[in-house]
């Protein structure tokens, strides 16, 4: 019996290998019977100083980027067969996570996290957030294919 019915797998558009894990750590809980929600997270940069340099319609051609870009990143790696719910947020990376992860009911996150340096062994901070406020179980997914992060 799988404990696991609703997975929620984080997918950073900007880091196809590691969100290539991501979807296959989901993959291996999955059930055939189970949907896998598909989550990135658009930054929201609003009214920061930031924001000011990008025009005013700059967010929502970016969701609609991020949509199109999520739809061919799961037709690319998750099988025919497999239901997908795919979920494109906005704001901040972990709350939206986990506002994501609250609304489709998941039982279980699945995060990728940078290979920490030597000198670095903390995650990530989102997937450090994500760890520490969720109310649903947390599968951190390293791989040996990540890059050490700079000290």
């Amino acid at each position: 019996m799988n404990m696991f019915k609703h997975i929620l797998a984080t997918v950073d558009l900007g880091d196809e290998a590691s969100s290539v894990h991501v979807v296959n750590a989901a993959l291996e809980v999955t059930a055939a019977s189970d949907t896998v929600h598909v989550v990135c997270v658009v930054p929201d940069y609003g009214k920061s100083i930031v924001g000011s340099f990008f025009p005013p319609d700059h967010e929502h051609d970016m969701i609609a980027h991020a949509t199109d870009a999520l739809h061919a990143f799961t037709k690319k790696h998750i099988p025919e067969g497999i239901r997908v719910q795919h979920i494109v947020a906005h704001g901040n990376i972990y709350e939206e996570i986990l506002a994501a992860a609250d609304t489709c009911k998941a039982d279980l996150i699945v995060i990728g996290s940078h290979r920490p340096a030597l000198k670095d062994y903390l995650l990530g901070p989102n997937a450090a957030r994500v760890v520490r406020h969720a109310k649903q179980s947390v599968l951190v997914v390293r791989s040996e294919d990540m890059e050490p992060l700079e000290p």
